[in-house]
Formats: C-alpha cells, structure tokens, sequence
C-alpha cells in the first residue's frame, strides 16, 4: 500500500505515540457530521449506524482517496498527505468495528505549535484501546491540540455498539452517547449553529425514510443533504465564536456545503451498519482541485466484531 510507517504500528501508550508535528494552516478546516445510530433497531430493515459527513479544506491539500490500508488491510479512510502530517485522517471505519471521526473547533487565533489532529484519528483506528478508555487519555493531552472534537466508536455485532465524544473546549472528561440523532459541526457537539440545525433536519427526514428505501436511493438522498448551499444566516453564534476570521466567508460558511473560492466541501462521506454488521461506506470525492468534477467510490464489508 506505500505506508510502511502504517502498517506496522506498535502499540504504545498515547503520550509516547502522539509526537509534535507542523503547525497548523492559518485557517482550521471546516467540517460537519450528522449520525444516529440505535445498537438494536426493532426493525430487521433498520440501520444500526448511519453516518453523513462533509469533509471541508483547501482544495490544494494533498490528500488520498479512501481505501483500506494498516495491519492486514483492515482501516478504511482517507489519509492527508500534507507534509509533515502524513497518515493523519479525519474519518475512518475498521473492520473490527472501530470508527473515529473529527473535526476542528472553529477558533479566530491558531496555536502554530499544537500537535497535528489527525493523528487522534488513526491512532485510535490501530489501537486495540476501547473508545472511552481512548479518549479519556485523549482529554489529559486535550490542551496540547488546537480545538477539535473526537466521535470514537466500538461497533460490535455481539457485544452491542458503543459511540463516545470529546472536545477539548468543552468538558473535561469524555461522554458515552445515549442511543439518538447528533449533529456535530465546528462548535461543541449538538451546538444549535443554525447550519447545524437545517442540515440535521434535512438529515433526519432521510433518515426517517431509510427503511423504505433502496439503499442506494438513501445514500443519494444523503448526498443530498450534504451538498446543500443554501446559507443559514443570520448565525451570531458563528460570527461571535469566530469573530474576525470568519467574517469573509460567513455567507458561504454558513451553509451545509461551503464553497469557496480554492477552499470548500472536497469530500461527502456515508457510512450505513446494518442490523447484521454489513458496511457500506460510501464516498464522494472532488478531483483535481476541480468543483465541477467529482469521483464516487463505495467499499462493502462485514464487521468482525
């Protein structure tokens, strides 16, 4: 696969894996994430996890499409290619049933010396550490990082699927998330930013459809919501947390889908676990730094978990 520092990575405790890398770009990468997910669904036709992603960022960012690599190709993510953070991704899904996803907290100054954040993301992918015990280690180096939140989850066919949040702005300690529908964007977990609270009902009324449908249609339904422009304005609440900063693109930020001039949604992620453990993970990905020319790709697998 071309990732030998990847594919063999040995498991150390976390202080002594997460190393200082390149400062962070002047400008924090833009993400949002809808999911529900219900360990049990009554229905034999219902999703266990469905997942809605956006993947916001400079469009002259090197990164690698998704697909599987690590031990066994077993992780299935895209992976930055930027320099000095190679290997670091925003989102990924194993087949053992491991799931991690981030996305910055939207602050107006950068610390150029934190630690690069997606590495939260792969170590906790080829790590054998559970979700919780993960992130409480995550939150004692919390300070160390420019603002993020983490989604760490253990999808388990048998044991039952447990999904768990932190964010280094908010409270000190890691929550386990009740069984329900989130949206997590580039404030706190559920932080009503009114982008956040259109795109989550767009999400929903998909959602709400999901059993009825084509799995196919769904995902198109899905991509849907997550390619919407229309700006949700006026938003205070992203305007006073990212004061000057975002005042530029506020128009175009505060939409679902942010397109920008060099800077925007490059990729649409969805990810569906059905009550069996089956995996679709689908995703849409723009090419050649090019709005208008996109590639879609599915990957289909079962937990083993």
């Amino acid at each position: 696969m071309g990732w030998p520092h990847l594919l063999a990575q040995p498991q150390f405790p976390l202080s002594e894996t997460l190393r200082p890398v390149r400062a962070e770009p002047p400008c924090t990468t833009m993400c949002i994430i809808f999911f529900k997910f219900d360990p049990r669904p009554v229905s034999k036709n219902a999703y266990r996890l469905i997942l809605a992603a956006n993947r916001d960022e400079f469009y002259s960012r090197p990164s690698k499409l998704a697909d599987f690599w690590g031990n066994n190709n077993e992780i299935l993510s895209g992976l930055d290619m930027e320099e000095g953070k190679e290997g670091g991704t925003w989102l990924g899904i194993s087949t053992r049933g491991k799931l991690a996803a981030l996305t910055n907290y939207l602050q107006p100054q950068l610390d150029r010396q934190a630690r690069g954040r997606g590495e939260l993301v792969t170590h906790f992918l080829t790590t054998d550490v559970d979700s919780l015990s993960y992130l409480k280690k995550v939150s004692v180096e919390g300070h160390l990082y420019n603002g993020f939140n983490l989604i760490a989850a253990d999808l388990s066919t048998a044991k039952g699927d447990v999904i768990c949040y932190y964010g280094n702005r908010g409270e000190p300690d890691p929550i386990v998330l009740t069984p329900g529908t989130y949206g997590l964007s580039n404030a706190l977990l559920e932080t009503p930013w009114r982008k956040l609270c259109f795109g989550k009902q767009l999400f929903l009324e998909a959602v709400e459809r999901s059993q009825a449908l084509p799995k196919d249609v769904l995902i198109a339904d899905l991509l849907d919501v997550l390619n919407n422009e229309e700006a949700q304005l006026p938003d205070p609440a992203i305007e006073d947390q990212g004061r000057e900063y975002v005042q530029p693109i506020l128009s175009k930020y505060s939409a679902v889908c942010v397109r920008c001039p060099g800077y925007g949604t490059r990729t649409n992620t969805i990810i569906l676990v059905d009550a069996d453990g089956h995996v679709t993970f689908t995703e849409r990905s723009m090419l050649d730094k090019d709005p208008s020319h996109w590639e879609t790709s599915t990957h289909e697998f079962t937990l083993q978990s």
